[in-house]
């Protein structure tokens, strides 16, 4: 079945997301990671891209919904999507509901990774990405892992919009227009929170007992 995995920039979604893609055969739908790709082919739809993101802005839905369509409708990833952070606000959950009909495609659970602001904001301030493998670690607490990382630590690199007032501006963004989208979603059985300012392995034994519910 496929998965909504929701929560603000730096909850965790994708670390959580590459456990599962692992481990279970998943494919990871990561609109950031899909516009951050056109942004590094220099492309004018990926100039437009990084105007917007690094001032924290979204992008547009049109934007992001030309990449969903072509993503579910490639037969190697049906019912088998990680949705990493999509949709974002309430149009784009309608939007999805009616992709999901057309393509007979069936939302298995929908889980919200909920931490505080300034949770979001120690992490994101010391997140560094392997550019290689994409494998995402934490300056403050991943020292062994950053060490001897097999990529090499020359491919960690912090991302152009893991700036203070950004990181701010989009969990303020986040949370004001996603809001709706958890109302949506909430009154659903198969609708999950789960707090996701514990440690990790914690967070992925909750996610992996709910999918294999």
């Amino acid at each position: 079945m496929n998965i909504i995995l929701l929560g603000p920039p730096g909850a965790g979604k994708g670390t959580h997301s590459k456990n599962l893609v692992e481990n279970y055969n998943y494919y990871h739908f990561s609109t950031g990671d899909l516009l951050r790709e056109e942004v590094k082919k220099k492309t004018k739809l990926g100039e437009k891209i990084f105007n917007l993101i690094s001032k924290g802005d979204f992008v547009s839905d049109e934007i992001v919904n030309e990449i969903l369509i072509n993503t579910v409708s490639n037969d190697l990833y049906k019912n088998q999507i990680i949705f990493d952070g999509y949709p974002r606000n309430l149009e784009q959950a309608n939007n999805l509901n009616k992709i999901f009909k057309k393509n007979n495609l069936l939302i298995g659970s929908v889980i919200y990774l909920k931490v505080s602001k300034e949770i979001i904001e120690q992490r994101i301030l010391n997140r560094v990405i392997c550019e290689k493998c994409k494998k995402i670690f934490n300056k403050l607490i991943n020292h062994e892992e950053i060490k001897n990382h097999k990529c090499g630590e020359k491919y960690l690199k912090k991302r152009n919009d893991d700036d203070k007032g950004v990181i701010l501006k989009r969990f303020d963004t986040y949370k004001n227009e996603t809001k709706p989208v958890l109302d949506f979603y909430s009154n659903q059985k198969n609708y999950f929170e789960i707090d996701a300012s514990t440690e990790i392995d914690e967070i992925t034994r909750k996610i992996e007992e709910i999918i294999k519910v």
